[in-house]
């Protein structure tokens, strides 16, 4: 038991020692453990939790939309894998191969799925064949594997991670591109909605595009050890893969054309952000929509009122779940009520409930809020619909205060001194640029900044000079130091 409270809290600051802190919180708060393949980690119940959570709030929203759910092999051979010319490019740092089973080689070496475009267009060059297939919208749930990294960071950089992918086919273009948009703002209501999270939104760079695409979409999100991380990516294909592997349909005049493709994803990256974004030095913060409970129960027990405050306690928590609230009752014994209160703010409960023999006299309980800590007293009575506002205000809090970090640190510049200046504050950058890859790495070799997109929405200024090099804008962009 000793062991146990001198274990417990974390030892560090978040602003002292991001890294040390972040990898305390993810092992104390019984989020993730360590596998023995570097770079690959076990996601507890309460991590993969979030991820269920994620998991049924967009798949409605994608199968209202009209997309089907499948599911596509793990190995994919070298010859699919190799199809898309900018596609393998783009992948071949980071494929793991399967070269023999038991003690055959292969006659064809097989990739462990990076993702999934190869093997799902074989599929689609089978299954299309009239305008009347299409579209054909289908996303799996899966795991991938990429490889090629030195610094895995748990959920944010993993050889093997969760994530959904979806691969799309239309006849025209233009119902292409509005699906690249709008599951964006699916992904949108995701973080804000469920992670209260607030996002960049926008296109990528040509240089940060998807290997194969012809525009990438993302949402950025900015974290408090002053680096960006990108969300989650639609992208839109164009004809490349159907090209290459020959999905075309017969249009409504019996002519053959090939279809226009997205693909897009987002991924247990999310788990990451969230857990950065809101916790603090007692632990993890968790947004009350994602929490595996919701409010905890640490009833005060004596020998002498045991049984009528645990009597109560259980009215209460029926009183909770029956408003949908999810509520776990610590009635542990041989812990002290403080030492629960720890292990519960440690593991990130939105709300906790405390209730001794004198709130049983006086009809009240206190209540206190995981994010603030700040404690109240209220009747029995009304726990249910008040605990269901203190819920509902803690997202909204919790939002609030992540939109103005994040609108704190954007620096809006037009040259490259207050840019290099910006960035080594641990600032994002938003500025005029030209959009040229060369620009762009000699900025990321001096700053150790990345382009991260640019928004939709852009300022009404007359035209600009690029920030860094001084040829003709062609957008404003957003960039920093990133994941």
């Amino acid at each position: 038991m000793s062991s146990k409270k001198n274990n417990l809290g974390i030892t560090v600051k978040k602003d002292q020692d991001f890294s040390e802190w972040y990898t305390q919180l993810l092992q104390k708060a019984e989020l993730i453990d360590y596998s023995p393949v570097s770079g690959c980690y076990i996601l507890r119940p309460n991590s993969y939790h979030i991820w269920e959570k994620v998991q049924e709030f967009f798949d409605k929203l994608i199968k209202a939309d009209g997309v089907k759910n499948a599911y596509f092999p793990l190995f994919i051979p070298e010859s699919l894998l190799a199809k898309e010319e900018k596609h393998i490019q783009g992948f071949a740092a980071e494929v793991a191969w399967v070269e023999s089973g038991g003690n055959s080689k292969l006659q064809e070496r097989l990739a462990v799925r990076p993702t999934s475009e190869t093997i799902i267009n074989d599929s689609y060059a089978k299954w299309i064949r009239s305008h009347q297939d299409l579209p054909m919208r289908l996303n799996q749930w899966c795991n991938v594997v990429r490889w090629e990294f030195k610094h895995p960071v748990p959920f944010l950089r993993s050889r093997e991670f969760l994530w959904q992918e979806g691969h799309t086919a239309f006849a025209t273009k233009n119902e292409a591109v509005k699906e690249t948009y709008k599951i964006l703002d699916f992904y949108e209501k995701v973080f804000t909605e469920l992670a209260a999270v607030p996002v960049l939104k926008g296109k990528k760079s040509k240089n940060e595009t998807f290997a194969g695409a012809e525009y990438s979409l993302s949402l950025e999100a900015f974290l408090p050890n002053g680096k960006a991380v990108q969300g989650c990516t639609s992208h839109h294909l164009g004809q490349n893969f159907a090209k290459a592997f020959n999905i075309t349909f017969q249009d409504e005049k019996q002519q053959s054309q090939h279809v226009w493709q997205n693909s897009w994803g987002i991924t247990t990256r999310l788990i990451g952000i969230l857990i950065m974004m809101h916790s603090d030095d007692k632990g993890l913060v968790l947004p009350p929509k994602l929490a595996l409970n919701q409010v905890v129960i640490v009833p005060i027990l004596f020998d002498n009122s045991r049984a009528k405050v645990l009597q109560e306690v259980q009215k209460i928590k029926l009183l909770l779940e029956k408003k949908g609230i999810s509520v776990h009752l610590d009635d542990r014994d041989g812990y002290s009520p403080g030492w629960k209160f720890n292990e519960w703010e440690m593991k990130g409960v939105p709300v906790r409930i405390e209730i001794g023999p004198k709130d049983l006299e006086n009809k009240t309980a206190t209540v206190a809020r995981r994010d603030t800590g700040e404690k109240q007293s209220l009747p029995f009575a009304a726990l249910d619909t008040e605990i269901k506002l203190i819920l509902e205000q803690m997202h909204a809090d919790l939002y609030a205060k992540a939109e103005t970090f994040l609108q704190q640190n954007i620096v809006k510049t037009d040259n490259l001194k207050d840019a290099q200046k910006a960035i080594d504050a641990g600032k994002i950058v938003f500025a005029p640029w030209c959009g040229t890859e060369k620009c762009e790495e000699k900025f990321k070799e001096n700053t150790g900044a990345k382009s991260l997109n640019s928004p939709f929405e852009q300022p009404k200024i007359k035209e600009q000079k690029c920030f860094a090099c001084k040829e003709t804008m062609k957008s404003w962009f957003y960039f920093g130091r990133s994941y």
